[in-house]
Parts: structure tokens; sequence; C-alpha cells
């Protein structure tokens, strides 16, 4: 049995949870925190911390035996270029070749592109990114307010949410990505339909796909939808169209 450790972001947690009980091989999870992305070297930073632990070898003890991991996962797109300059002295990564984790919820990148560039001014919404942070819409829009008249006035606050709010101009839909097999789906459809009619945006759902992630959670690395980075080998940006490379 191949013995797998996955290093990934919080909101992924309910997909790979669901798809690791299933996998055929030892999964063992580290999740970091959602928002990490926003700070590429901070989030490197956190990601090479990982890395080396699980250098270290398995985190149990086999009769006086540490035996190492099969593969580490770093499941994490290119995230601001967050990935970068990452490798591992011992164990090979696997890295899914993806600028984000739509591409993971989408189960391709075929998809992916084809949705960013046929129908732009999309804004994504998920179980994790909804239950991690608080999306766009009305409770963001009046916490974030409140925060301001807090730090900086009511005459501030207006100036800096008119600011704020500009960059929310550039998109139009809010979608939906759901797995039919996790539940509660209504919870969080509804959710992303308040949102897009706070915002006046148009509303829609497409069905997420988990083979990408449960291929390699079961240790299947298909070369057009992962990079497996040798020990010793660091992760590249690579802008030909395979998103990563290393070298």
């Amino acid at each position: 049995m191949l013995k797998l450790k996955v290093i990934a972001c919080d909101v992924l947690k309910r997909e790979i949870a669901w798809l690791g009980s299933r996998s055929t091989c030892f999964v063992d999870v580290s999740y970091l925190p959602q928002g990490l992305h926003a700070t590429p070297d901070i989030l490197r930073t956190r990601l090479s911390d990982e890395i080396e632990l699980a250098n270290r070898g398995f985190p149990y003890n086999h009769y006086g035996r540490q035996p190492a991991y099969d593969y580490i996962l770093l499941v994490y797109g290119l995230c601001d270029n967050s990935i970068v300059g990452l490798k591992s002295e011992t164990v090979p990564l696997v890295v899914p070749r993806a600028h984000d984790c739509i591409t993971l919820l989408l189960g391709s990148r075929k998809l992916y592109g084809e949705m960013f560039y046929g129908h732009p001014g999309i804004y994504w919404y998920s179980r994790g990114w909804i239950e991690c942070s608080i999306q766009p819409g009305e409770e963001r829009y009046t916490n974030t307010y409140s925060s301001y008249v807090e730090r900086y006035g009511a005459d501030n606050a207006d100036y800096l949410m008119e600011m704020e709010q500009n960059w929310f101009k550039s998109y139009s839909r809010a979608v939906f990505i759901n797995w039919k097999n996790l539940g509660n789906a209504g919870y969080y459809r509804n959710y992303t339909k308040t949102c897009a009619a706070y915002l006046r945006w148009d509303y829609q759902e497409v069905e997420g796909d988990p083979s990408l992630l449960k291929k390699m959670l079961n240790g299947i690395f298909d070369e057009d939808d992962v990079l497996i980075v040798p020990e010793r080998k660091t992760i590249n940006a690579n802008y030909t169209g395979g998103i990563i490379s290393c070298a």
C-alpha cells in the first residue's frame, strides 16, 4: 500500500476527507489555513516546513523503524507562485498542474480554461470557500464596513468601501461548484444565490468532478494532470501550457 503525505488548503477539506476515506492508499493529511495565498512568501515558507517534516518519515513507528512516505502530494495550484522554489530532499513531490484550487474542484484544467476564457466575470463559490472565508455578499460588505467605521470613522469608511468595491465590477456571475456526493448542498446553494442577488450577479451552478483529486489520492499520477518532482528538484512556473515544471 502506498503511503501518501497530503499537504492541502483548508478549502478542500471536505473533498479530500471524502476521497481519502475511500482511497486504496494510506492517506495522511495536513491542512493549512485558507488565505495564505494572499501572502505567497508566507505560504511558501509554511509549505516548505510541512515538506521538511514529511521528509523525516512516516509518523508511526513500526517495530523500531521509521519508513518513508512514498510520495508527498502538494495539493495546491500555482497560487500566485506560492509553490515556486519548493523542493523535497528525500521524498518525491506530486503537484497538480493547476493555477488554483478551482481546477481541482472542476476536475480538469481544460474545463477550468474553458470556463475562465469562455465565461469571463465568474466568482467561484464552494463548500470550503464558504466555510473558510466570508464570500462577496451582504455579510462581507456589512462586516467590512463596520470594521472600517470603528477604525477610521464613517466618512473614511465610505471612501474605503467605494475603493474596495471597485474590484467587484469585473465580476458578474456567482458560480457554485457542487460535488453531488457531498451533503447539505441546499445550504451552500442558497448562500451563493443570496450573495448573487445582493450583488446583482447572475447565479449558476456547475457540477464538480472529483476525478483529478481521486486519482491523486489513489496514487494514479497522469502526466497531463500532475507533475512528479523528483527528490532535490525545484518547482518552477511554466508559461507554455504545463503551468509548472521542475529543474
